[in-house]
């Protein structure tokens, strides 16, 4: 194997990756259903946040927030899916070793930035439902704008220690990797050193970051349920209940498969292998795909305006 030297370490070229192993037969079908769910997330994404940029009545919290979704989306799904097509239908599995890395860096910057524009959604959410008088005041275009910021950065500073911790460290002769992208924990175990910094530091940044936003998320909704439950009629507590539908679908098909991919990868020995990595592969693929279309479909004043542009109206 062909060694790279560095400052403090040697690291490979290249690395391998196998795509799916145990399914090697199936992988030139198994890209076509991939393909479509990855065609179907690029046009939704570019579709809604097209709308929301042209449609000055929706330059509103939720729209916003809404729009740095699907900017998300884009990125984390366009991070993985083109590599993983050319594995599995032209056998390219070689990835440059700092390909590999930026594809690290993306994968789990921008699933932390996911997380916290999930999290922000949920407190306009919150705000709109238990203070809806004092909704456009608290949430202005500046503090808006600083949210995203925040959550931008959080996710690039949080993220950038695992590519520098792995750059210098010393690489084993072994050199695949059992998957169809590069993750931290996969090439961490390539790694012929003492990684327990590395992996404890990984463990903190899950914590401190989707721990903290599912705690915020969950605390909104309780103060939600609990401020739709006092509202005088049934018609408006199933408006109100409505107004978060779209979102608590999106969460759940965020954090479902992350979190079964988080703990199968450090705990589940026991699960079978192929079916940690579709989960793997899903998880960066299933809610990019159904976010816009979950949106597009619950949210009246969307839904309006694609079909006005299909008919080639105000478009």
């Amino acid at each position: 194997m062909v060694l790279a030297s560095g400052n403090s370490s040697s690291h490979p070229a290249f690395f391998i990756l196998l795509g799916i192993p145990g399914l090697e037969s199936f992988q030139f079908w198994i890209a076509f259903p991939f393909c479509a769910m990855y065609a179907v997330a690029i046009i939704g994404n570019i579709t809604l946040l097209h709308v929301i940029r042209i449609d000055h009545t929706l330059h509103e919290p939720m729209y916003l927030f809404l729009a740095m979704l699907t900017i998300t989306d884009l990125v984390l799904s366009s991070s993985t899916q083109p590599k993983m097509l050319a594995i599995f239908w032209f056998h390219a599995h070689e990835i440059e070793y700092h390909a590999c890395l930026i594809q690290v860096f993306f994968i789990h910057a921008f699933s932390s930035v996911e997380s916290g524009v999930l999290m922000a959604m949920a407190l306009d959410r919150y705000v709109a439902i238990c203070f809806p008088l004092q909704h456009s005041s608290i949430l202005t275009p500046s503090v808006v704008t600083r949210l995203g910021a925040v959550v931008l950065l959080r996710g690039l500073l949080w993220v950038s220690p695992f590519c520098l911790m792995v750059s210098r460290m010393p690489f084993c002769q072994h050199q695949v990797i059992p998957q169809s992208y590069c993750e931290h924990m996969a090439v961490l175990k390539l790694v012929c050193a003492d990684t327990s910094i590395n992996r404890g530091y990984g463990l903190f940044v899950a914590f401190s970051v989707s721990g903290l936003d599912m705690i915020v998320i969950s605390t909104s909704y309780v103060m939600i349920l609990r401020a739709v439950l006092q509202l005088p009629s049934g018609e408006a507590r199933l408006k109100a209940f409505g107004t978060c539908a779209s979102h608590i679908c999106v969460i759940l098909a965020l954090y479902i498969p992350a979190l079964f991919s988080f703990l199968t990868h450090r705990f589940g020995h026991h699960v079978p292998q192929v079916v940690h990595i579709l989960f793997a592969n899903l998880y960066l693929l299933v809610p990019p795909m159904l976010n816009p279309i979950i949106y597009g479909v619950r949210t009246k004043q969307i839904r309006d305006r694609v079909t006005q542009g299909c008919c080639g109206k105000d478009l």
